[in-house]
């Protein structure tokens, strides 16, 4: 026990970063790119620019405090619905950030991964998220999940039909259906739930974002933009879940017993 609570110390001190009570999975609803542009008298496309940096920084920080899953919600279905020029650039933006980061990903033995309609990327996305999927695939610190044409009501919509077919041909009987057999028709298939969601910018919602996933995550809002928020808002995240008893249906009593 206290050479636990030696290497602990001695850890927070030449880090700096807590030792306990990091989540193995963060999800964040980057928000914000626009409206800090806005606040700046810059075009909005400055906005994801400079989100792409708090990307960069976000991920090597999840990285090297211990976070084993980190998805972002890169771009809904919903964006599709932005005027052509924004939704042109911005997948420029990707092809050219994927282009640009993956080595580094690489040597920081970090995972790429992507959930969502990848389908309907445009050619030269798909093929970047390819090869990154594939340059990446053994690595193991951190997964990196990129939701892109992203929803949670088609990826459930997409997982019942897959179960309604197999049910029509016989492969699984209807009784059969459990949550743990739903879950492996999702895209986030071997992905654990999200321990914490982070929402930047302020606002109240989950905006269709792992509507099945968030089930028993902790929320954390900041009213920071997505573009300033970097690794001191991340850690007062951190803190902020530390603190919390997850109980999952069962009350705090339970829970010491099971300590």
């Amino acid at each position: 026990m206290g050479n636990k609570e030696t290497s602990k110390t001695q850890t927070e001190q030449k880090t700096g970063k807590p030792t306990q009570g990091i989540p193995g999975h963060i999800a964040i609803i980057m928000d914000g790119n626009g409206r800090w542009a806005k606040s700046n008298n810059l075009p909005r496309i400055a906005g994801h620019r400079e989100g792409v940096e708090s990307v960069r920084e976000i991920v090597k920080s999840c990285a090297r405090i211990g976070v084993k899953y980190l998805t972002l919600y890169t771009f809904s279905t919903e964006n599709w619905k932005r005027p052509k020029t924004e939704v042109t650039t911005l997948m420029r933006l990707l092809v050219k950030v994927l282009r640009r980061e993956i080595q580094e990903l690489h040597n920081n033995d970090v995972k790429l991964e992507a959930i969502g309609d990848i389908s309907a990327l445009p050619g030269d996305v798909q093929k970047e998220l390819a090869d990154a999927k594939e340059k990446t695939k053994h690595n193991k610190t951190l997964t990196l999940v990129l939701a892109l044409s992203y929803s949670g009501r088609w990826e459930l919509v997409k997982a019942a039909q897959s179960i309604a077919e197999e049910v029509k041909n016989g492969i699984i009987d209807v009784n059969d259906i459990k949550i743990e057999t739903f879950s492996k028709y999702l895209t986030t298939k071997g992905i654990p739930d999200p321990d914490l969601l982070i929402r930047t910018s302020g606002e109240l919602r989950i905006s269709n974002f792992l509507l099945w996933q968030l089930a028993y995550s902790e929320i954390y809002i900041t009213p920071v933009f997505w573009p300033q928020f970097r690794e001191r808002e991340l850690l007062e995240a951190i803190a902020d879940y530390s603190k919390r008893e997850r109980r999952f249906g069962k009350v705090s009593e339970q829970l010491e017993k099971q300590n």
